[in-house]
């Protein structure tokens, strides 16, 4: 059974260090992937007067008198699910320029303010984001990752594990939030997720876009859900809806919004003009994905061109939960030419560039390196490791900075 306070949660290092020089912190991520738990138990420790928006009656009177609700408190405070309170940004900037000081607020939110530029530029030098996700792969073991260290110096090393199997498969299909984990079945565990939908589209995205058939949505998602770590087509999503393709692309936004979906943007070089620029499409979660698929992890390992695109989005999640604390920015892309070459995850921190290539079969050749090649050449000196993630047993160089690595390493 898998509850939030009983997993480390590496983002913590970051919220404290925020608070410690920021007036504002926000913690912004999809439901009941743990930023109440986050918050509350860091707030506990700092003396913060807990308040949730969603409580109906504290939302009304936030929303009827915001700049008042943010006067009248007497000591730091947590806002939790503050994008039901849009007023609530003008007046914390307000609070804050009266008062400049740090860890003054601690909000939590459900939705991308990032993609509201009104509300993000409302607080802008006064505010700090971090973005939490779901369980990370080494938060479920405990263990303090070193992957990203080790691909952005370029320095693995020839180990022997043992091979996953379909115990891949199987995580796969667990995803990582941990109110779904918590579930004692796979089956108890799909069914989580499928009201999660259910609720989000009634609840979080109704209130953020006046839309006549919510139904589409989870229909929408599901199909997004088959494309996983493709390249983002919206007259293939349209082509089943009675809907145009602006529609579509609207929805896929809002869709993005509540952290469900992601685009990965195209890495761009000026060593290459052959460059494909459609950014790829990843479901936020992989028991999400697999929930909406009907899949199960028998299903889902007979299926090897499905569990090839879900391992993919997998693997860009446990990275970008990673990346999520570590110390260096890091931005993420994927990398494809017109002639079909291609790096499924680009990765680009500390004035590094690394790739990170996805293979769900036990075996590596020299030919799985031939994008990340063309991303050596691309990136230059910048360029700092090509791996090659893969289900086998043995952790081995391929000279010039390649190397094969087996998937678990990515989080043991």
């Amino acid at each position: 059974m898998a509850d939030d306070r009983a997993y480390p949660r590496f983002a913590e290092t970051r919220l404290i260090e925020a608070l410690a020089d920021t007036p504002v912190v926000l913690i912004h991520g999809p439901r009941q992937c743990g930023k109440t738990t986050q918050a509350q138990a860091v707030g506990r420790r700092r003396g913060y007067t807990y308040f949730t928006f969603d409580d109906e009656v504290t939302c009304a009177a936030a929303t009827a008198d915001p700049r008042g609700f943010v006067t009248d408190l007497t000591g730091p405070a947590i806002f939790d699910e503050v994008q039901r309170v849009p007023g609530i940004f003008a007046a914390l900037k307000s609070a804050v320029d009266r008062r400049r000081v740090p860890g003054r607020f601690l909000l939590t939110g459900s939705t991308n303010v990032l993609l509201v530029p009104a509300l993000s530029d409302s607080l802008a030098g006064r505010m700090g984001i971090l973005r939490l996700h779901p369980l990370a792969q080494c938060e479920l073991a405990a263990r303090a990752p070193r992957f990203l260290d080790a691909l952005l110096a370029g320095t693995f090393k020839s180990r022997k594990v043992d091979r996953m199997g379909k115990a891949l498969a199987e995580r796969i299909v667990a995803g990582g939030y941990p109110a779904a984990l918590a579930r004692p079945t796979p089956h108890r565990r799909a069914a989580w997720c499928r009201d999660y939908i259910e609720t989000l589209v009634q609840r979080d995205v109704r209130a953020l876009a006046r839309i006549s058939s919510l139904d589409v949505l989870p229909r929408l998602l599901a199909l997004a859900a088959s494309q996983t770590a493709r390249l983002i087509n919206i007259s293939d999503l349209a082509s089943p809806f009675q809907l145009s393709r602006p529609t579509i692309r609207d929805y896929v936004t809002l869709l993005e919004r509540v952290f469900l979906l992601e685009e990965l943007p195209p890495w761009h070089s000026n060593r290459l003009s052959r460059l494909i620029k459609a950014p790829k499409l990843h479901l936020g979660d992989t028991g999400v994905a697999c929930a909406l698929l009907g899949l199960d992890a028998a299903a889902l390992w007979e299926d090897r061109a499905t569990l090839g695109q879900l391992l993919e989005t997998f693997v860009f999640q446990e990275l970008r939960r990673q990346a999520g604390w570590h110390e260096e920015e890091i931005r993420f892309h994927h990398y494809r030419d017109k002639d079909n070459a291609e790096v499924d995850v680009v990765l680009e921190g500390a004035g590094r560039v690394a790739g990170v290539e996805v293979k769900a079969s036990a075996t590596v050749t020299a030919a799985d390196f031939r994008g990340l090649r063309k991303l050596r050449d691309a990136a230059g000196k910048r360029f700092a490791a090509g791996v090659v993630l893969y289900d086998g047993e043995t952790g081995a160089s391929f000279g010039d900075g390649m190397y094969a690595v087996p998937i678990r390493t990515l989080w043991e």
